[in-house]
C-alpha cells in the first residue's frame, strides 16, 4: 500500500484498539514514513474523507455489526474507478462444524463468535458498487472481495 501511494499519497490507518495503532505507529517511525495518519475510531462512527482513492479492510469488517453502513458510506466517498478491498473470515461450507467451532474457540479473544458467520459483507459491496472480484481462500474460510466505485 505504501509503495502504491508513494511518498506524495496520503494513507489513513483506522483502528478501534490503541494496541494495534501502537504497533502501526512503531512501524511508521521505524521506516520514517511521514504520509501516514493513524486514527483511533470505531469503523461505524468513522467519517471518511471526501473523494478517496481506495479502502482496504483486513480481518476487521465482519466484527463490526454496522458493516453494511460502513461499506455504504465508504462507497459513497470513493473516486470513480477506485476500489474497496476486503479480506476477512467467512463460514466455509467445506469445513466440518467441529473445525469451525474450534476456530471460533481460539479466535474468541478477538471478538469472533459463531453468529458472525451470518454476516456477508461481500453482498453489501455488491449493493453499493460493482463487485469485480470475490475469491475464497483456505478452503472457503477466508475471502477476498473487491468492489469498484462507478
Amino acid at each position: 500500500l505504501r509503495q502504491k501511494a508513494g511518498a506524495e499519497g496520503k494513507i489513513i490507518g483506522v483502528d478501534l484498539t490503541p494496541e494495534m495503532l501502537s504497533v502501526a505507529d512503531k512501524r511508521i517511525k521505524q521506516n520514517g514514513w511521514s504520509n501516514i495518519t493513524l486514527v483511533q475510531s470505531d469503523a461505524a462512527t468513522y467519517r471518511f474523507p471526501v473523494r478517496i482513492d481506495g479502502i482496504i479492510s483486513t480481518f476487521a469488517l465482519t466484527l463490526v455489526p454496522e458493516y453494511e453502513m460502513v461499506i455504504q458510506r465508504g462507497a459513497a466517498v470513493l473516486s470513480s474507478g477506485s476500489r474497496f478491498v476486503i479480506v476477512d473470515f467467512k463460514k466455509s461450507d467445506n469445513w466440518p462444524i467441529w473445525l469451525l467451532k474450534l476456530f471460533v474457540f481460539f479466535m474468541r479473544p478477538f471478538g469472533v463468535s459463531l453468529d458472525l458467520a451470518d454476516r456477508h459483507p461481500w453482498e453489501s459491496v455488491a449493493r453499493y458498487m460493482a463487485l469485480i472480484e470475490f475469491k475464497e481462500l483456505y478452503f472457503g474460510g477466508i475471502y477476498l472481495c473487491v468492489g469498484e466505485a462507478a
